[in-house]
C-alpha cells in the first residue's frame, strides 16, 4: 500500500507509505489523501490531521516522475495537476487543524503538501525546499500561493521559490517556514506540539480555522490556485521541462 492511515485518540495519520520512491506521490497516493479528507469532513470524530512521510530520510518528494513523465501535454498534465490541487485545496480548508509533520526531505510538491497545512514541524537533519524551477515548471498544486498566504514576508517567501534549492531546517525556521524543529522522535514531536491544543474544545478550533477560510473566500482563493496550476501545465509541455526530466531519469537510473 502507498499509504498508511492510523487514527488515535482523535487525531488521524496519513503516512506515505513508499520509502523507497523517497514518498513520492502517485495517484494511490492522492486517492488515498482524498478519501482521508472526505472522511474528515464527514465525520466529527477527527481532531487533528497529520500528514507524515514513512522512515527518516522523506517527508515526500513531490510527484512521481517516473509515473507521470508521460504526460506530455498542457492539458494531460493539468489533469494530473488539478487532481492534486484539488485535494490539497480540500486540505487546506478543513476545519480541523492540520499538520505536517516532516520526518526527512520535503521538495517539490512535497512542499506544497507542507504549506497547504497549517503547521509544519520539521526534525533537525530535514531539508525542504521548492525545486520546481530546477525542472522548467512551477508549484503545480497551488503550493505558491498557499506559501504567500502563510504569513511569510512577501520577499522571503518569493526567493524561496525562485531559488528552487533546498534550505536546511534552521533556515526553514528563521524566515518563518517551519514552526518547531524537532530532534528525537516524530511522534514525541507531535505529542509535545499537540498538548496544550488537545484540552480545548473542538469547537474553538473550528471557530477559529473559519476566520482564515472567510478570508480566503472573499480572496478568491479557490481561483488563484487554479490559475497556478494552470501556468505549470502551460510550462509542463515545454522543451525545457522534457529535458529537465529526461535528464533528471537518467540520472535515477543510473544510481540503480
Amino acid at each position: 500500500m502507498s499509504y498508511l492511515i492510523d487514527k488515535k485518540d482523535g487525531i488521524l495519520t496519513f503516512t506515505i507509505n513508499r520509502e523507497e520512491k523517497r514518498n513520492a506521490v502517485n495517484d494511490e497516493v492522492m486517492d488515498g489523501l482524498k478519501k482521508v479528507v472526505k472522511y474528515i469532513k464527514e465525520n466529527k470524530d477527527v481532531r487533528f490531521l497529520v500528514v507524515t512521510g514513512a522512515g527518516d530520510k522523506a517527508f515526500c518528494s513531490g510527484g512521481d516522475l517516473t509515473e507521470f513523465h508521460n504526460l506530455k501535454t498542457e492539458e494531460e498534465a493539468f489533469g494530473m495537476l488539478s487532481k492534486m490541487g484539488n485535494i490539497l485545496f480540500e486540505l487546506a480548508t478543513l476545519h480541523v487543524p492540520t499538520i505536517a509533520l516532516i520526518n526527512g526531505t520535503a521538495v517539490g510538491g512535497g512542499c506544497e503538501i507542507a504549506t497547504a497545512c497549517d503547521f509544519r514541524l520539521v526534525a533537525s537533519h530535514a531539508k525542504c525546499g521548492f525545486i520546481q524551477g530546477t525542472l522548467g515548471i512551477t508549484t503545480g498544486w497551488g503550493g505558491g500561493t498557499y506559501l504567500f498566504e502563510r504569513g511569510l514576508r512577501h520577499d522571503r517567501a518569493l526567493k524561496m521559490l525562485v531559488d528552487a534549492r533546498v534550505y536546511d531546517a534552521q533556515l526553514l525556521y528563521d524566515i518563518g517556514w517551519a514552526m518547531r524543529i524537532f530532534d528525537g522522535s516524530k511522534e514525541e514531536a507531535l505529542e509535545a506540539f499537540i498538548e496544550d491544543m488537545k484540552k480545548i474544545d473542538p469547537g474553538v478550533h473550528r471557530a477559529y480555522k473559519e476566520i482564515e477560510l472567510r478570508k480566503w473566500r472573499e480572496r478568491n482563493m479557490y481561483g488563484r490556485v487554479m490559475e497556478e496550476i494552470r501556468v505549470c501545465a502551460k510550462l509542463w509541455e515545454s522543451e525545457e521541462h522534457a529535458k529537465a526530466v529526461e535528464k533528471f531519469l537518467s540520472k535515477s537510473n543510473s544510481k540503480k
